[in-house]
């Protein structure tokens, strides 16, 4: 099985939402390019309003309902999939980070509520923290999504492959000051779990703060695909899962686990 990922590094106007979906718009008419594999893209994290959260209540999207809509037309209309992406969103009165996954027909399939949330960004001052994983169908590929700081957390991600994931995808705003982090964190993520990591950042400056891009594409065994550089682009990369099962068949990680020492609570 095959499949195509794309990341569309992208950076984010600050609180425009209009502005926001205009420029997905313009980059999916230069980059979806016909392709007879199933192709799937991934967006930066909260692509729509950026960390505009000191104003959740004028930008969230009810149940990320117009960021589900907007995404749905695109993914029929190019016959893609979105699998990350998250928006500002408000749910049951509160307010969450919301990756979204969207089918070639348009579905909204599965989402993802960030469940570990940051302080450096003030996520824990306005938002609430999702409670569950995000497993899905990619065309037959067992698939998850998780949201940039979910990655320094390995026994998060490791509960994705313990439950089948064969793709992980993230969505980050990930600063330039831990660049370095992030490439190692993901290609550890990608190593440890023998999965593959399709992981889009977005890149620009909002007030202080600098985004690294940087986005990256890697194989189940750490290898790098796709490095993306500091600016506005797309890559994709042709992922053949059969790697998957042929390092995890060749070096059997989960096999030699030895849960029962490990203890149910690592605290």
């Amino acid at each position: 099985m095959k499949i195509r990922a794309g990341v569309l590094q992208l950076d984010i106007a600050l609180g425009d939402k209009k502005k926001n979906y205009e420029n997905v718009e313009r980059w999916m008419g230069m980059v979806s390019l016909p392709s007879d594999l199933p192709t799937v893209i991934v967006l930066p994290e909260i692509w729509d309003v950026g960390y505009a959260l000191n104003r959740a209540e004028e930008l969230a999207d009810p149940e990320g309902r117009d960021a589900a809509a907007f995404l749905g037309g695109l993914a029929r209309k190019y016959g893609v999939w979105f699998a990350g992406g998250s928006v500002l969103a408000s749910s049951k009165g509160e307010y969450v980070n919301r990756a979204q996954v969207i089918n070639p027909r348009g579905e909204l399939v599965a989402f993802y509520d960030k469940v570990h949330l940051i302080r450096l960004m003030d996520e824990d001052k306005y938002l609430i923290g999702g409670r569950k994983e995000c497993l899905f169908d990619l065309e037959g590929v067992p698939s998850g999504c998780v949201i940039c700081y979910d990655i320094r957390f390995c026994e998060w991600l490791r509960t994705y492959a313990l439950k089948g994931a064969e793709v992980l995808f993230v969505s980050a705003e990930w600063p330039t000051a831990r660049a370095d982090h992030w490439k190692t964190l993901l290609r550890a993520r990608a190593i440890e779990n023998q999965m593959f990591v399709v992981a889009c950042n977005r890149c620009g400056i909002t007030e202080d703060t600098a985004f690294a891009g940087g986005s990256l594409i890697l194989g189940p065994k750490g290898e790098i695909l796709f490095e993306g550089g500091d600016g506005e682009e797309a890559g994709f990369v042709t992922l053949d899962l059969k790697e998957v099962s042929d390092i995890r068949n060749f070096l059997t990680v989960f096999n030699d686990r030895v849960p029962e020492i490990y203890g149910t609570h690592l605290k």
